[in-house]
Formats: C-alpha cells, structure tokens, sequence
C-alpha cells in the first residue's frame, strides 16, 4: 500500500498496472482514481525549468521534484540540451532518474514522456545530421527517407526519449519565408509522400515494442508554409477548398496511410482564428473528420501568444493565460510546451466551472493512451547497453552519404562541364564563403563526423592536384542558427577578401565557387529579435560582386550552392558553366560533393520547390491555376528552374506512353506506363513523374498535380518500363459543394523528367 499524498491506494490491485489488460480497460481504471490536479499534470510541459530548477548541474534536485511535481508531469522537453548538452550516456542516465521519480515516488506512478527535435537527425550531442527536409524531398527516393528516420527514431529511443516533434509536412508555397528548409518543397503529393515514410521511419509498426521507434508529430499544422508577405507566423489568406486540397492534403495521408500519432497546430491563423484554438481544424475536421486518435500538442508558447507575448506573436483573442487555456482546450489541444504557463490555470477554471472536468478527462484520456501505446507503465526505462554507440554513428555514416548523394541536383552542365578528371587537372581553386564551412541548416545537432567542400576536396584529389582556398567574402560573420544577433561583414573587409580570391583564381585550372546562403539567413523567425524571413531573393552579401569578379577571369567556374530556400540566381544560370544545387547535406556534405564534382557518383536529385528568376514572381509554384500565368510586361511568367528538374552526367529518353484502360469508370483505378532508356554512356538515376490535370471541372482547378514519382537506375543501354497506378485518389478534390470526388471527364495524363511541359508525354483518360 501507498499513502503518498495523502491518499490510499492498494496499488497491486490497481487495474491499470494490470499489463494484460486492453488499454483502454487501464485507461478507464487510472482516469476514475485522477485528482483534478494529477489529471491537469499530465496536460503541463517543462523544458526551461529543468536547466534552472528541476536539476544542479546534471544532477537531479529531488527535493524540488517532490515540491513541484507531486502530482506527476506529462511531458519534459529537450532532455538532450539540459546544461549545455549531454552526452548519450548522460542523457540515458538522466532520463532513467527522472523516470524512477515519477514512477516510484508520484502517488499514481505515471510515467513521463521526453521529446526531442529530430529534423533532419536528432538535435542533439554526437548524432548523425542527414540533410535537411528540403534536400531529403530532392531525392524523390521515400524508402530512403523512411530508413533515415528509423535510423533517427533508433538513436532518440536508445538515448530515452519518445517523441520526435518531427515531421514538418508543411507546404511551402513563398521561398522569402526562413523555414523553407525544414519541409518537402512545394508539392503536396510529394510532401505527403515524404511525410508518410518520415512517420513510418519513426513509428515503425506503431506498436514500439521493440524499443527502437518513437511517436512522430506531424506540424504545422494548418497552411504555415504561405504565410501573408514571406513573414513567419503571419496570417494565412487562403479559401476553405485551397486549404482541403493543398495544405490539409499531407496531414491526412499522413494520418490515413501511417497514422502519425501527434500533430502540432500553426502559430499562424486562418481566417481569424490562430490554430491553437480552431475547433473546426482541431475537432471537426482531425478528429472527427478523419477520426485522429493522439496527443494535439502546442508548438512552443503558441497558448500564450493567444494572450500576449510581446517578444513574438501576440493573436489578443484572450484576455488572459487563464482564457487563452480554455480557448486551446476547447479547441482540443492535449497538452502545453514546453514549459507550464497556461494549463496551469485549468483547475481553477474547473472549479469555476468554466471548464468542464470531463473536457480534461477526453483530453488527458489520449496523453494516457500515448504513454501506454509506447509500453511506459509497463518497461518505462532505458537499458544502457543500447546506447547508441560510436559504432552506431560510424555505420551511420553510409546512409548520410547515401543520403547526401542522392540530393545533390545537377542544374547546369555546360559543355559538359562535369565531372571533372583528375589526370587533366593541375591546380583547383575553391573559394567562396561557404567553401570550408560546416553546412547543417537549422534544428542540427552536434554530430562527432563533418566535413567540408574544400577539405573533402583536399583529401580526395589533393596528393595528384594542387587544390587552393579562398574564402572570398563572408556571408555573416560567425553566427550561428541560434544567435539572435547577426553581424555582417564591412564592404571593406569583403572587398579586401574579393580581391584575395581573384589572386588564387588566377593561379587555377578551373574554380568551385561555394555560394549561397547560411544558418542565419534563412532560419525559423521566432521572435522579433531572431529573424530568418527576407525580403528579396539575390544571395546576400557580396556574394554576386564576388562571383562577377570571378567570373571576369575568363576561367571555367563551377557554382555550388548551399541554402535553406531557392534563392534567385538568374546571373549565375547565365555565365556560370556548371551549378549545383545542395541545399544542405548534412555532416557528409563535403564528401559528397568531391565525389559528384569528379564523377564517382552521378548526380540524379530533382528540384522539391521551382526557383524563381526574381521575387517579384512569387508566388511561382508549377501547379497554378489556369488564370495564374498570364506574364509580365518585363520578365517571363516561367521559373529560372522548375519544379522536378534535375540534369545528370548521362541522357534519358522517354517513349511508349499507355494508358492500360483509357476508358474508366468513376471509382475504378488504371495503370500508366512509360519506357524510359539511358542514352548515355554512363551509369544513371532518373526520377519519373506523373502528372494529371481534370481538363473541365466544376470548380477551377491547377494545370497539372504531381500523383506519382519512381525514382530509377539505369545501366548505359538500358530501358526500363515504369508504371504508375491511377486511382480515383488521385483524380478526386473538393468540388463545388465541398465534396471530395472525383468528377467524370477528361483527364490529361503526362508522363515525364519533370513539370515542364516540353519534358512531358501525355495522353488522355476518359473517366465516365
């Protein structure tokens, strides 16, 4: 027997530890012996605390725990950064503790749940960085994406963590906004396609039993990436259907097809009303609409910006916190991160009356089934030997590699350029700002392994050429994502470091010229000191002054371009004889692009998101409505680059499209099929792509939709047959009565390299 608190419990008796029951049979059981209070905990957060609090140094202040959480806690965030950052042993170490406190010394013993950001990688010290979102989508390869998010998901649970606020499935529809970065791209078929292997990747089976997976949060959710003028947390302006049919799109599928077990409302709002207290999208349309089942969780202080939150975004549709939480319970939200500034009042409002007790009950009845879906009441500890080890982030390296390839996007190969030959080459000159600096984007941890273009390129041909650096002009000075403050160069320091770059140059065969942007420059905007969001899309600084200076030399110079968006390079795409498109590849970065320069690997990523000549296009995206493109009276209405396009070191070719059921029925399914052959003498990735386009509708609807993509090898010679399966999934959409159907007509089918349409076949399918 217990009497912590107070209160008596013969705790063997007690239903809920009673592990061969359903879980449901044990929810019910631990609900009926909640206080107010215990229930109220599980809905609360901490993550600040816990560095000035909750712990001493890395220690555990017990004295402190049994003050303030007596009564048990949900959830603790980011145990990886307590004091600066711990190791994977501290953190198994800690997160053990803290679990034993509230497991053996909490009235009820209910488990914690710890989460973490595993972006790209797990944000944390010495875990392996893959690229981030945006070139994880150019590899249009989602049986990769699923194995680096299982990877990521193994290494978070094996340091004792259980939820990953992971994957963003936002479709970003304006490059000027500063997380661009963290999504696919600007499709929603590929986003949702990358977003249901990113949540099978973590999830695994969903039954985490074998202690490797974690619950994946799928954010943010709703429409975040077209936020009103390219600023993050603006208002979003978008009708109901656009809404359904785009931004809503990959949250369902993820939901429908994975069942992704959180989701994260925006901190944007929709028509009026902030998604933190929208019950028509939190209730009517996720859990009732598409029947979610688990934890509707708050982005970081998004409750309190229903208040007022000066440093960030303040909606002022409450009063007070004590409103601002009622508001975000009604609309549904589970629990507060990351620490308790809201929630708490909720037991006052229940005992005002204001709130009704059951409300809390549906609430924190899916906290409880999370916890038990992942096995804590019943193994809620770390064992120390599954650590991930460093043989663990040694083979990880591989699939970083794999990964890193894979997204690099050939754009331009003049001449034929690439790759280059170490026999015929005497001296390379490597300059640039971003030429020997650690690329990673934002939400990276610290990885043990990372490199750089001009090191790896040292390393690689340095002992048969004689490679130079210079760095040519700085981006910012120092910096980091997480540095409010950024610093930028003088015109004299840059000027002075241009004309450094043009004495090394002079001396070189053929230049790298490593551009593009960094950590700073294109970053998540969370508040008004810490900005991210610009303006205009030329690369900033003297990057241009640099590359025309450059470029004057009459030298062969090869772009390689590092970034969090698709910035504006229409000048580059003109005298540049080669660009590459990296966006950022994580810690095996620099060894990939060595490898694709000098043509041990051939580069086959597509572009996730169209690059616009100039800002004054946006918005650009390829899958616009009839009436969108009309044009300029001085520049062209068509992206310098388009969505899905990608050269390579070989040639394919495109023949045979068929339709295997040119006639259909509504609600019946077809197949398509192409031929695709390598025409070239080497070795090749091609990723082919279907688009459709409903050729007459009742509502308007875009030119052509991206509804299936393979990405395949093919030997020089050799043909492939690719097909695709067409189902009434992928010919449906909100109609004029707000009804997703699919509509009887004609269906233009194209098959091709990428979404322009002079790289596109098609053909016509009658649905009747």
């Amino acid at each position: 027997m217990s009497t912590l608190t107070g209160h008596t419990i013969k705790l063997k008796e007690a239903q809920y530890k009673n592990s061969k029951l359903s879980i449901e049979e044990r929810i019910a059981d631990l609900i009926g012996r909640m206080t107010l209070e215990e229930k109220v905990a599980q809905m609360l957060c901490i993550w600040g605390e816990k560095n000035t609090v909750l712990f001493d140094g890395k220690r555990l202040n017990r004295e402190i725990l049994r003050e303030r959480y007596k009564h048990g806690l949900g959830q603790i965030a980011r145990l990886s950064d307590t004091g600066g950052g711990l190791s994977p042993q501290e953190m198994v170490e800690l997160s053990n503790e803290i679990q034993r406190f509230f497991v053996e010394e909490t009235r009820l013993g209910i488990p914690v749940i710890f989460h973490e950001e595993c972006l790209h990688g797990l944000a944390a010290k010495d875990a392996t960085s893959y690229p981030q979102p945006i070139g994880l989508a150019a590899t249009f390869n989602t049986e990769l994406v699923e194995e680096i998010y299982s990877s990521i998901a193994a290494d978070t649970r094996s340091r004792g963590a259980h939820q990953a606020l992971t994957p963003v499935v936002d479709v970003a529809r304006d490059p000027r906004w500063g997380r661009v970065e963290e999504t696919f791209g600007e499709d929603p078929y590929l986003v949702a396609q990358m977003g249901i292997a990113a949540v099978r990747g973590f999830q695994g089976d969903g039954t985490f039993k074998d202690k490797k997976h974690i619950i994946a949060t799928l954010k943010h959710f709703a429409a975040h990436g077209q936020p009103e003028s390219g600023t993050n947390c603006a208002p979003v302006n978008v009708s109901e259907r656009l809404l359904r049919d785009t931004f809503l799109y990959p949250f369902r599928e993820a939901i429908r097809r994975a069942k992704a077990l959180s989701v994260m409302p925006s901190y944007n709002e929709i028509d009026g009303v902030p998604s933190q207290a929208n019950k028509w999208l939190l209730r009517d349309v996720l859990r009732n609409e598409w029947g979610f089942r688990g934890m509707v969780v708050s982005d970081y202080y998004a409750i309190t910006e229903l208040h007022l939150r000066e440093e960030a975004t303040s909606h002022r549709i409450a009063s007070s916190k004590a409103e601002a939480a009622q508001k975000a319970v009604e609309a549904g939200v589970n629990i507060e991160f990351p620490d308790k500034d809201c929630y708490p009042f909720l037991i006052q409002l229940v005992k005002e009356g204001k709130v009704a007790e059951v409300l809390i009950d549906e609430l924190v009845r899916e906290i409880l089934w999370c916890k038990f879906l992942l096995g804590l009441f019943d193994d809620p500890y770390v064992h120390c030997e599954n650590v991930h080890d460093d043989k663990a982030l040694e083979s990880e390296r591989a699939l970083a590699l794999k990964a890193a390839y894979q997204t690099i996007t050939l754009l331009k190969n003049e001449r034929n350029i690439l790759p280059l030959s170490s026999k015929r080459l005497k001296t390379l000159a490597v300059i640039g700002p971003n030429a020997d600096r650690v690329m990673l984007g934002g939400y990276s941890g610290t990885p043990k392994y990372t490199t750089t273009v001009y090191k790896a390129l040292k390393e690689k041909v340095g002992s048969v050429i004689d490679v130079l650096y210079s760095e040519g002009c700085k981006i910012t000075v120092g910096g980091s994502w997480n540095e409010d403050k950024v610093v930028f160069p003088t015109v004299e320091e840059d000027r002075r470091s241009i004309q450094e770059a043009i004495v090394v140059a002079q001396r070189a065969d053929i230049i790298v010229l490593v551009l593009g942007g960094n950590e700073q420059t294109s970053r998540e905007a969370w508040s008004r000191v810490h900005m991210g969001d610009r303006a205009y899309l030329e690369l900033p600084g003297r990057q241009m002054e640099l590359f025309n200076a450059i470029s004057a030399l009459g030298k062969p110079v090869i772009v390689v371009l590092f970034h969090g968006r698709p910035n504006s390079i229409t000048e580059i795409a003109e005298k540049a004889e080669a660009i590459i498109e990296c966006w950022y590849l994580g810690q095996e970065g620099g060894r990939a692009v060595a490898d694709v320069l000098f043509g041990d690997y051939n580069p086959g990523g597509r572009l996730p998101i169209s690059i616009p000549r100039t800002v004054g296009q946006i918005p650009i995206y390829y899958n616009y409505k009839p009436s969108a493109r009309r044009g300029y009276l001085d520049e062209q209405s068509t992206p310098l680059y388009p969505f899905g396009y990608g050269l390579s070191y070989t040639t394919f070719t495109y023949n045979n499209l068929q339709i295997q059921d040119p006639i259909i029925k509504v609600g019946q399914s077809t197949v398509v099929s192409v031929d695709v052959t390598n025409t070239g003498s080497r070795r090749g990735d091609e990723v082919v792509q279907l688009y459709i386009h409903d050729c007459f509708s009742s509502v308007t609807r875009p030119v052509k939709e991206l509804r299936g993509f393979q990405r395949i090898t093919l030997e020089p010679g050799e043909t492939k047959t690719v097909s695709f399966q067409v189902t009434p999934d992928h010919l449906a959409f909100t109609n004029i009565d707000m009804d997703w159907t699919v509509e009887p007509g004609e269906f233009e089918i194209m098959v091709g390299a990428s979404s322009r349409d002079e790289d596109l076949l098609k053909a016509i399918l009658l649905v009747q």
